[in-house]
């Protein structure tokens, strides 16, 4: 995505461009050999390059489009304004339930909800911004980097020499190859933050995170939604019982599923006399034995992350890639040991927090030598949640059941319905569930998932657990405020505790018990 791209031509996205892309802003002159390099200016990049110039090292930022990158421009950031604008709209839609009508009926202005969105994310956008990091102290470059050698970068005219190097050029959403689709025309995560107006009818081509998160927030603000993906269920990397009380949620929305659907082609609609209106597109696809299509005003496209390596003359640098990106080990090194990676570029795990996470590790590795005592930093240290904000979340961390059963781990679960959790109860928001794998006979969390309306932020508390290595038995003893959702964790502890009082416990007990009567 380049600055052009930032559409409607608008106050807000023109005060976006003037931070991540200022038009008239002019590359420094190279200052001779840099302690660092870093090649985009996504999470991973901006958090190498502050933390580098803030120890003191001498340091380039090359950017091709938007500083900030996906999170800030076409991710986290925007995405998290227009869902917030979709939950207003679900919550007046079903204030009925919590004695809130509205007489003379809602009006509701999509154009309006996008202009927020637009207006926040630029407001936000100067902490991204070229000028703030050549305050830090960092030579901004805005330009195509592309490596000629194995410590030299081109911008333009310019050669960036470097004692080590970062690429941390993210990804872009992937692509299909359905015959018809390029011609017709499809949105993805990078262009669907740019309408202004509602589109009536949507397909969304994909059922993971992306997928469903958009799926239901346009679903709210009233599009007739169809979901076509190709697995047997939605989010599929999730526990089946996860996934269905969200796909429950989404129906509850309107969103229509069709699952195990083969697409065949898409091809435009010439007019109502072709079954719909001139403009529309039309998706033919396979799906339970028959061959079936459906007619949409716009198609969104949300079937994952495809790495950014094309032009940066990796070749040059020594530097191995494949299709699922850049070549590191551990410790994020790339072939060539000059060189490192952060971030999607080189990661399973395409989320911000994690891209900053390995940023940190890039510092330590890259920076500074053996003598400082750190050690190597390694990716195998990290423990990383996530979380899919569709309403409720799934949040998740560590290992799943299947996952540990197949390194030959034994395995102990518990789970707790937020049914009876009575602050979920209270709040309407009792269709979830916290769940702890523990390895059996032991307290130690392998892993959790808990489907609540908050869930990423419940999450953290077993994030923090896994870290600090500290059991299930840790979390039971401390107290949790009441009543908060958070008591589900207070609840699964209990569970295990009752769990392990055998049953000639309870007969001792029960015969002190009888004696000291």
């Amino acid at each position: 995505m380049n600055s052009a791209a930032l559409l409607p031509d608008d106050a807000f996205n023109r005060k976006l461009a003037a931070n991540v892309h200022p038009s008239g802003w002019r590359n420094p002159t190279p200052a001779g050999r840099y302690n660092l390099v870093v090649v985009g200016a996504g999470t991973a990049g901006l958090v190498t390059a502050a933390v580098a110039a803030g120890l003191g090292a001498r340091v380039a930022l090359v950017e091709r489009h938007l500083m900030g990158g996906d999170c800030l421009n076409v991710g986290c950031v925007p995405s998290k304004g227009v869902l917030r604008a979709a939950r207003v709209w679900a919550s007046a839609r079903d204030g009925a339930g919590f004695g809130l009508t509205f007489p003379g009926g809602v009006e509701r202005d999509f154009g309006a909800a996008m202009a927020r969105m637009r207006r926040l994310r630029a407001e936000i956008s100067h902490v991204d911004s070229a000028e703030r990091f050549a305050g830090l102290g960092v030579d901004v470059f805005i330009g195509d980097a592309r490596f000629t050698g194995p410590d030299t970068v081109a911008v333009g005219d310019a050669t960036l020499r470097f004692a080590r190097a970062a690429v941390c050029t993210g990804a872009r959403a992937a692509a299909l190859p359905i015959p018809g689709l390029a011609e017709a025309g499809c949105l993805t995560n990078e262009t669907v933050f740019s309408l202004t107006g509602l589109p009536p009818r949507l397909a969304v081509i994909g059922a993971g995170p992306i997928g469903c998160v958009l799926a239901q927030a346009f679903a709210r603000f009233g599009s007739e939604v169809t979901v076509l993906e190709q697995a047997p269920r939605i989010l599929p990397r999730e526990d089946a019982d996860a996934a269905a009380v969200v796909q429950a949620r989404m129906a509850h929305d309107g969103v229509r599923f069709v699952l195990g659907a083969a697409i065949g082609a898409v091809e435009p609609v010439a007019s109502a006399a072709d079954g719909g209106k001139a403009g529309g597109k039309r998706i033919r696809y396979a799906a339970d034995g028959e061959s079936k299509d459906v007619t949409v005003d716009e198609i969104l496209l949300g079937v994952g992350r495809a790495p950014n390596v094309e032009g940066l003359g990796l070749e040059a640098a020594g530097v191995a890639f494949d299709r699922g990106g850049v070549t590191v080990d551990a410790n994020l090194r790339t072939t060539n040991p000059r060189i490192y990676a952060a971030g999607d570029i080189c990661s399973p795990y395409k989320f911000t927090h994690a891209a900053d996470a390995m940023a940190q590790i890039v510092i330590q590795n890259a920076l500074f030598p053996h003598p400082f005592g750190l050690g190597k930093a390694s990716t195998e240290s990290l423990v990383i949640p996530w979380c899919t904000y569709t309403e409720p979340e799934i949040a998740h961390v560590g290992m799943y059941e299947a996952d540990a059963r197949a390194r030959g781990i034994e395995v102990e679960t518990f789970t707790q319905p937020l049914a009876e959790v009575d602050r979920a109860v209270l709040d309407g928001e009792d269709a979830g569930f916290a769940r702890v794998h523990l390895r059996k006979g032991t307290d130690r969390i392998l892993g959790a998932t808990v489907v609540a309306a908050d869930a990423g932020n419940l999450i953290s508390e077993v994030t923090v657990a896994m870290k600090a290595g500290a059991g299930l038995g840790v979390i039971g003893a401390a107290i949790h405020p009441y009543p908060t959702q958070a008591e589900a964790w207070r609840k699964a502890a209990n569970q295990l505790r009752k769990a392990r009082f055998s049953a000639r416990q309870r007969a001792i007990l029960g015969r002190l018990f009888a004696w000291s009567r």
